[in-house]
């Protein structure tokens, strides 16, 4: 079995972000403890998406600064926002996701002004390439996705408390039946109108903090399918 990717320790954020009044800045705690900086909310939203992936391993803002030559002719630096590391595939036959160097940008921004943009990308596309990783650039609709509404959604049920008999008795009888629809968990084991609002609660609480799962690139139903996820989801 291949180990996981771990963050190199040479790679260091390479620009601190500082508060400005154009955007929004802050800082996420990535995996409930790791502080990233972020200075705008699209970028904040592109960090709550990608802490959601369960194959990624960890990411560092500002990662790297490249020289590229301006439309002007003139040398400046480029500093991209993120780099992504991934976990290297748990088995043969799992495909392999390469680290991604990321830009993250509205799309009006990229449409009207990608003449000036296209030499900074190039750049950082070509010095992907030599790194082994892959350049992405991330606008808002392939952000604030439908995977991106559903990770939002459950936030709110992710710090609720119920009794660990029950999770565990739910989450048991799901693994048994390998899958089960939302609406059937629910009448399954919990009886009465009263019972059955906070059983939704409950499940929508182990979706949250990942002890079921499922598609969640599509919209929530009563029919979502419900599984329980292996080590390597």
């Amino acid at each position: 079995m291949k180990k996981p990717y771990t963050v190199p320790e040479f790679v260091k954020q390479h620009r601190k972000i500082k508060p400005t009044r154009r955007s929004v800045s802050g800082v996420y705690p990535f995996r409930g403890d790791e502080p990233v900086e972020y200075e705008s909310t699209l970028e904040r939203d592109f960090l709550i998406r990608t802490d959601a992936l369960k194959g990624v391993v960890g990411i560092i803002p500002q990662p790297v600064q490249m020289p590229f030559t301006h439309i002007n002719g003139q040398t400046y630096t480029y500093t991209p926002d993120f780099l992504v590391f991934y976990r290297a595939g748990s088995s043969p036959h799992e495909e392999l996701i390469p680290h991604q160097l990321v830009e993250v940008k509205y799309r009006d921004d990229l449409k009207n002004n990608w003449h000036e943009l296209k030499p900074k990308f190039k750049a950082a596309a070509r010095f992907a390439r030599e790194q082994g990783y892959v350049f992405k650039l991330m606008d808002e609709h392939r952000i604030r996705d439908q995977f991106f509404k559903n990770v939002v959604y459950l936030q709110r049920y992710k710090r609720l408390i119920f009794d660990e008999i029950d999770s565990a008795w739910i989450v048991g009888n799901v693994a048994r039946m390998g899958m089960a629809t939302f609406d059937y968990v629910v009448s399954r084991h919990f009886i009465g109108q009263n019972d059955k609002a906070v059983g939704i609660t409950h499940v929508w609480h182990l979706l949250a903090v990942g002890r079921l799962t499922c598609d969640m690139s599509a919209p929530f139903s009563p029919m979502t399918e419900l599984w329980v996820p292996t080590n390597e989801q």
